[in-house]
């Protein structure tokens, strides 16, 4: 096999592995930058070592083992080195599969899953919930941090200093890196919900690069959403978000055109849309809506989503139902992307020239003042309204904000037909 066959095996195990070796690492370490660090040291060693010897029967079993060999060795040249070692480093013979099977048999936790467990240690209440948020998403979604800092609307500079001291904060803390129990783990599931959230919206509309949708993170936290939800059967917003995440899912394949190019969700075959993840998606929203769960916002989200997949045309969809339920979810989750939503809504219930209203008034408020989607939603009204001129500069300015090259030559096709 050619190196650079060899390289692209080694990152497609990584990517498979990454999450699985950091909580591994975390446990064993108690720190989750070092934890991180020897991940990479793991991943380096892969790329020097396996051009030459092949890739192992057990690729992550080798990495978890590396990684654990590079963190003794670390030690070894440390003022800690007796405590640690003898901490981490028991009966570890790399040599020895077994050994390393009773190793990683003894990382076992409740929850029954490395990712969640995972997720579960870094939503310590500890750190707020931002920092919570964006520390999951870098060790978990395995996202970058420019990534992480679109998903929060802040600089790249400001989100890598949040991440920095999330750090810093669990290993001055001293904490026991375990999946917590009872109250502990209720206290903690708001974060991890969101955490999961946000790595299914980098997946459904990836904020950089080539590909418009990125399907395996959707299906990634589809997994954790489906995996959570066997484990907490109660929590009414647990299957709320099951529902979004499902329904949503369903509309991937048509969200992109043959040339990449995004396809909005009113010129999408629906004949196309995923009957099984639809259905899967119902069944959630009922399962939510039972157990009392009807305003909470993930269900909320969904019941959008539903009135969309129930829609067999895209002129049949409800956007009076649709505007209604953003302005109950405005009330449970203010903010003003939930309050773009509700202006397009409104524009496409009661006329483009009611969504431009509340559009310009919270363009005027300045906080999504570079906020990509609310160029866009502005000049689809503007458009709309035969005002193409304006259309034209703010699909300019949508298309200058984005990151995403399938985003960006849709806005310049939409500029171009303001002509």
């Amino acid at each position: 096999m050619a190196t650079d066959d060899i390289h692209k095996s080694i990152e497609a195990v990584y990517r498979l592995e990454r999450t699985r070796l950091i909580g591994g690492l975390v446990r064993l370490l108690r720190d989750v930058g070092l934890a991180e660090d020897m991940a990479h040291e793991a991943l380096l060693a892969a790329m020097e070592a396996w051009p030459n010897s092949g890739v192992p029967q057990n690729p992550g079993a080798w990495l978890m083992a590396t990684a654990k060999r590079r963190a003794i060795d670390g030690f070894r040249r440390s003022a800690m080195q007796a405590r640690k070692h003898a901490e981490i480093g028991r009966d570890l013979d790399l040599a020895d599969a077994h050994a390393v099977e009773r190793i990683e048999a003894a990382m076992d936790d409740p929850v029954g899953d490395e990712q969640l467990g995972l997720i579960f240690t870094a939503c310590h209440p500890v750190l707020g919930r931002d920092a919570r948020a964006a520390l999951t998403l870098r060790l978990v979604g395995g996202l970058s941090t420019d990534e992480i800092a679109r998903a929060f609307l802040v600089s790249e500079a400001t989100m890598a200093q949040r991440i920095v001291r999330a750090k810093k904060t669990l290993s001055a803390a001293g904490l026991d890196y375990e999946v917590p129990r009872g109250d502990a783990l209720a206290e903690r599931l708001p974060s991890v919900l969101e955490v999961i959230y946000l790595i299914f919206n980098e997946g459904y509309a990836a904020t950089r690069g080539d590909d418009l949708v990125r399907p395996a993170l959707c299906q990634e936290a589809q997994r954790l959403g489906r995996v959570l939800a066997a484990l907490l059967p109660d929590e009414a917003e647990v299957h709320g978000l099951l529902a979004l995440m499902e329904i949503q899912a369903s509309r991937l394949s048509t969200r992109t055109g043959a040339d990449g190019t995004l396809v909005p969700i009113t010129e999408q075959k629906r004949a196309h849309w995923d009957q099984l993840l639809i259905r899967r998606g119902l069944v959630a929203l009922d399962r939510a809506q039972a157990l009392g769960g009807a305003h909470g916002p993930y269900a909320l989200q969904a019941a959008l989503g539903a009135c969309h997949a129930r829609a067999a045309r895209a002129e049949d969809t409800d956007w009076a139902m649709i505007a209604a339920l953003y302005e109950l979810l405005g009330t449970v989750m203010p903010s003003p992307v939930v309050a773009l939503n509700r202006a397009i809504a409104h524009s496409m219930a009661f006329g483009p020239d009611a969504g431009l209203e509340l559009i310009l008034a919270l363009e005027a408020e300045g906080s999504l003042a570079t906020y990509m989607p609310l160029l866009a939603a502005k000049g689809d009204c503007l458009f709309r309204l035969g005002r193409k001129a304006e259309a034209r500069v703010a699909f300019d300015g949508a298309a200058a904000l984005t990151r995403n090259e399938g985003e960006r030559a849709f806005f310049a096709k939409r500029a171009a037909a303001c002509d």
